[in-house]
């Protein structure tokens, strides 16, 4: 039997076996999760609170040491350090995560890793100096996003393309105020940029010429830092 419809049928006769919830299972669940939210929303909130002035780092997972865009992101996040002295917020993970935060410690900065549980552990990198680790995706999501001073994008995957749609959204939506967004890595974020203006612009009209203010495109080191300089600083 093909393993496709043996799963369908595994998972047919386990709803089948499975008694529904009654009313007051529901409520008890919804209260025990709800619980947890809102357990995880105060303790992030309380990390955020510590450090009022921070940058917050985008980017894939899979880059390595010796990558040519995870030792940017490390010589970036180090430099932002010593001449800001902003605390360098990651998901504490691997790849970009972890040049990020490594690049801040080196530089004795503030590290601060947000991490996330999944079925196949995601381990925290070792360069991190304060950390909170979550259950809820959405939440984590709010304290990487919540009142960084700015969002730097370095070449990712989906999940990278979720955050930087994130925070265009709410800036473009006026949920947020107008915080600097930064692509760092031209040879990856120009066919993006194209594929804006020549499909969502041009083409489709689904976006307009405004919303190219919203976010810079650079490979220069020291105009990030001067962005960073210039934000003003966030006050929700």
């Amino acid at each position: 039997m093909p393993e496709t419809k043996l799963n369908e049928e595994k998972r047919i006769e386990y709803f089948h076996s499975t008694p529904p919830l009654t009313v007051e299972q529901a409520k008890e669940l919804i209260h025990e999760k709800m619980h947890l939210i809102d357990e995880e929303f105060k303790n992030g909130f309380d990390l955020v609170v510590k450090n009022p002035k921070s940058v917050t780092f985008f980017g894939s997972a899979r880059f390595s040491e010796g990558n040519e865009y995870y030792e940017k992101a490390r010589q970036l996040a180090s430099k932002i350090v010593k001449e800001t002295g902003y605390a360098i917020v990651s998901g504490g993970g691997p790849g970009i995560m972890e040049a990020a935060n490594r690049g801040a410690k080196e530089a004795d900065g503030v590290s601060v890793g947000y991490n996330i549980k999944l079925p196949r552990e995601q381990m925290i990198n070792p360069w991190i100096t304060d950390t909170y680790e979550f259950h809820y995706f959405f939440v984590r999501k709010v304290m990487l996003t919540y009142s960084a001073e700015t969002y730097i994008y370095f070449p990712g995957g989906f999940g990278t393309m979720d955050e930087l749609f994130e925070i265009l959204t709410l800036v473009e939506t006026k949920k947020i105020p107008h915080v600097p967004i930064i692509m760092f890595g031209k040879e990856y974020w120009n066919p993006i940029i194209d594929l804006f203006r020549h499909v969502f612009l041009e083409k489709f009209e689904t976006i307009t010429n405004e919303d190219f203010n919203y976010f810079v495109v650079t490979d220069d080191m020291d105009e990030v830092v001067r962005i960073i300089k210039e934000a003003p600083l966030r006050k929700e």
